[in-house]
């Protein structure tokens, strides 16, 4: 059995989600220790839990120890998938970060698998909205040949989620490499400004105050509006570039004393120093690429403009598991994959 120090790196949900999901395509059991133990409050949240067990259902493998504060699991794959699952989340936990590990598992699967999330947020603090896995991950898994299709049903934010989410994941069957150096040229930036329970003002300020710095920066834009219904009132801003070579986003969440300005400000702010960097993928997209490049076929180079502890943890969980080795510089990670058609990695 593979074990693995959930209080590694940075300690949180990451190593939980890299860990399980690798050992889905292995085919081996692993057992996390000491989980989340570098946060307030250690331990599975709702979230994690949901997610190791919705994991558990896609490949008919088992958890032992899965409930809320739990500080260790053992995680035993099963040997076949289902071509469609559904997950219930109780609160206002991530939709994203629960697709983080089913949609590495299932690259891997013979068929597609459809998988309904209810419940949880679409927009939330401390990990990737909704539209930016669509709009910006999306694609780039596809630019390796996974393709995965979302479709939004209802917006969820804190505290209460109430999200509907489904998504298609087709199989990976030749899973290739991603080598990219520069993003280039920016043709435009597309986004969405979004509201919730609330006035449609709110959404079009964010909007309007983007789009002033981007337009004064140079950039073509292209964002959308959209103001809907939920369980609890909320705002975001996201936006995603299309460029020469790759996709890159920023975002940012609307809170209580910040004004809709601000939250514009904030995400075009953030977006013209990523482009301004010329690297080919934003932080966050570089994190979540790591487990795919490392099973990729041949050699993968990347850069970015920060390499984060999220993104260390991902290539320390890859490199013990996969037993490949990245090489990483201040900006730049590069990797020879291992990709086989079959689980046998």
């Amino acid at each position: 059995m593979i074990i693995i120090d959930g209080s590694q790196g940075e300690g949180g949900g990451q190593v939980l989600r890299t860990a399980t999901s690798l050992a889905v395509v292995l085919g081996k059991p692993c057992k996390i220790t000491r989980i989340r133990a570098n946060r307030p409050k250690p331990g599975l949240k709702e979230q994690h839990m949901q997610g190791l067990l919705a994991l558990a259902d896609l490949c008919n493998g088992r958890v032992e120890n899965a409930f809320i504060g739990s500080g260790e699991i053992e995680f035993y794959p099963g040997d076949s998938f289902e071509k469609e699952i559904e997950i219930n989340i109780k609160t206002a936990g991530a939709v994203t970060l629960v697709l983080q590990s089913l949609a590495i598992a299932a690259a891997f699967t013979e068929n597609d698998v459809r998988i309904k999330i209810n419940g949880g947020a679409t927009n939330t603090a401390w990990s990737p909205p909704i539209d930016y896995t669509r709009n910006v991950f999306f694609p780039l898994l596809g630019k390796m040949g996974y393709e995965a299709a979302m479709e939004i049903i209802r917006r969820g934010f804190y505290p209460k989620g109430g999200a509907e989410v489904e998504c298609v994941f087709k199989p990976a069957k030749n899973l290739g490499n991603l080598q990219i150096e520069k993003c280039g040229d920016v043709k435009i930036i597309n986004g969405l400004s979004l509201c919730a329970n609330l006035p449609k003002s709110v959404a079009e300020r964010q909007k309007k105050s983007a789009e002033i710095i981007l337009d004064g920066a140079g950039y073509e834009t292209e964002i959308q509006t959209e103001a809907v219904d939920s369980s609890s009132p909320g705002s975001a801003l996201v936006l995603y570039a299309e460029c020469e070579n790759s996709i890159i986003g920023a975002d940012a969440l609307g809170e209580i004393k910040k004004s809709s300005e601000n939250v514009g400000k904030e995400a075009a702010e953030k977006m013209i120093s990523r482009l301004k960097s010329g690297f080919s993928l934003d932080p966050h997209a570089a994190d979540q690429v790591i487990p795919y490049i490392a099973l990729g076929k041949g050699e993968s180079v990347i850069t970015t403009q920060e390499i984060t502890q999220h993104t260390l943890t991902n290539i320390n969980i890859c490199e013990k598991l996969l037993g490949v080795k990245f090489s990483v510089g201040k900006n730049k990670i590069s990797v020879d994959g291992l990709f086989r058609s079959d689980r046998n990695v």
